[in-house]
């Protein structure tokens, strides 16, 4: 990537409560630029609220938070522009029936529409050339070789193998040279051996000095651990620490059936999607 540089992300207190009660409360976190952090715990436990919150997507309701320097939730706007969703269910999915080649050409049209400079607007032929260029770009940190997929880049999207369609989630997010790139479900469905290779990926783009925050069921030694628990209580670790607790809350309001997917989406409608 072409001089990289990460967000620091430094939160304490952090909580966000929907009409339905509270998706995740009382996380503290302090990592660097550069650095990988994971969201760890079981599926509905506030991990997905969490990741879309750090990165201005979700409007958080307690604490303080920072994200490269950025108060949230006054400058989510801001934060929004220099962060990058990968896969993340039902927000930032690929689409089944487009081809890695549509996928990617979307994307870096989106990228010139909205994303670049007005020198680059006012040249088309330069912002082409620079749009390729970020493909290309993207698609090596990735390390997605179109040459290696079925049917090249005019592979669909629904013949891709879970670690190739992760890659290319990846490329596409990484077009927009992103400071902050988050990932969701990082390690589900995956094998031992795939699962290694995904962590060794976003450890490679961590260390070419883009902040990555991942989701995942379990967190890879050294990274920094944030571990949210059962519906009602998050627990935050020290960085580096994967097995230590810091701290447990106390529970959230009762919800009645506990449904945190119906807490996500009333949260990440409050920000109106803006």
């Amino acid at each position: 990537m072409d001089s990289p540089h990460g967000a620091a992300v430094i939160a304490g207190g952090f909580g966000l409560k929907g009409p339905r009660g509270w998706a995740f409360r009382s996380i503290d976190i302090d990592a660097a630029p550069g650095s990988l952090i994971t969201i760890e715990g079981a599926s509905g436990s506030g991990r997905t609220c969490l990741l879309l919150a750090l990165t201005g997507r979700m409007k958080p309701t307690e604490g303080r938070c920072e994200v490269g320097g950025l108060p949230l939730p006054r400058r989510m706007a801001a934060v929004r522009k220099f962060s990058a969703l990968g896969p993340v269910p039902s927000v930032s999915e690929l689409d089944p029936a487009l081809t890695v080649a549509e996928h990617l050409r979307e994307r870096a049209l989106l990228q010139r529409r909205f994303g670049d400079t007005l020198r680059a607007l006012l040249h088309p032929r330069t912002a082409r050339a620079e749009a390729a260029a970020r493909v290309q770009e993207a698609l090596r940190a990735a390390g997605l070789d179109l040459a290696a997929l079925p049917k090249g880049d005019r592979t669909p999207v629904r013949a891709l193998e879970r670690m190739e369609a992760l890659r290319l989630s990846l490329a596409l997010a990484l077009i927009g040279r992103p400071r902050l790139l988050a990932v969701d479900d990082t390690d589900l469905k995956l094998s031992d051996t795939e699962r290694a290779e995904a962590w060794r990926l976003l450890r490679a783009l961590a260390d070419a000095g883009t902040t990555v925050l991942a989701v995942c069921s379990q967190a890879p030694e050294g990274a920094v651990v944030v571990r949210t628990q059962a519906p009602g209580h998050i627990t935050a670790t020290d960085p580096g620490t994967p097995g230590a607790a810091a701290g447990e809350t106390e529970p959230a309001e009762p919800t009645g059936t506990a449904d945190h997917e119906g807490k996500k989406a009333d949260a990440f409608a409050e920000t109106g999607r803006s």
